[in-house]
């Protein structure tokens, strides 16, 4: 059943531009470091000998706003699909769990991130490529700079989807969202514990690990609070 909620739910975000601003994400991301790097590359080349490492750097500084951005963007979309077609009701009319309702968005949502982090780790590579930076390429960092971000942003995931799951004006989620965003941007000088600060992987013990350690674990305890809540709640 989980499969045809799936199959359903990818059908329904087929012709909404979703899949474009899940491709956009990535693409921005590294076009500002092709923007950077064409206006100032003798400048740049001389601010590190690890020029694949402050080169990855760069494109790290933009990860974190532009995932947390996307989280904002993907949930809210996908939740308006489902008010302006009054789909909620006629799910629920179905012989389907409400929990099932809750887990195929999830992992929709999931899917669409993960497939930006590809794409963000190929786009960088390419361009990293075509900048000559060195034959020694780092992959292990590249994949850190690419999939942390997702893991470690995944409780503001489940946060922005019980959010617009439960919310009757959307207005609510989009200002949460908003509100995150700024978080994000201002999470240097956030505490440790604040969920907006993980996505930049910095911490007091200077390992990015830990962050997504703390996103898996925070992510599963909140996604599951909020679908425990989704499916006791009246369908709106």
């Amino acid at each position: 059943m989980i499969g045809k909620l799936l199959a359903a739910d990818f059908m329904k975000i087929r012709r909404k531009g979703i899949w474009f601003l899940t491709v956009l994400g990535p693409i921005g991301v590294v076009a500002m470091q092709m923007v950077n790097y064409g206006v100032r590359k003798d400048y740049l080349y001389q601010q590190s000998d690890d020029r694949w490492g402050y080169y990855l750097g760069n494109i790290h500084s933009f990860t974190p706003l532009a995932i947390v951005l996307g989280i904002v963007i993907l949930t809210s979309f996908m939740a308006s699909i489902e008010n302006e077609t009054n789909a909620w009701k006629q799910l629920i009319a179905l012989p389907v769990s409400k929990m099932g309702v809750y887990v195929s968005k999830f992992t929709v949502l999931s899917l669409l991130l993960l497939v930006s982090s590809i794409l963000l780790m190929l786009f960088t590579l390419a361009f990293g490529l075509f900048l000559d930076l060195g034959a020694d390429i780092p992959f292990t960092e590249l994949l850190k700079y690419s999939f942390y971000p997702f893991f470690a942003a995944l409780p503001i995931l489940a946060l922005q989807l019980w959010i617009a799951a439960v919310s009757v004006n959307q207005g609510v989620p989009i200002t949460a969202g908003v509100l995150g965003v700024i978080l994000t941007y201002a999470g240097y000088v956030l505490p440790d514990w604040m969920i907006w600060k993980w996505p930049l992987l910095m911490n007091d013990w200077d390992e990015p690990l830990i962050n997504v350690m703390l996103g898996i674990g925070a992510g599963v305890l909140i996604y599951a609070a909020g679908m425990i809540d989704f499916t006791r709640r009246d369908v709106k």
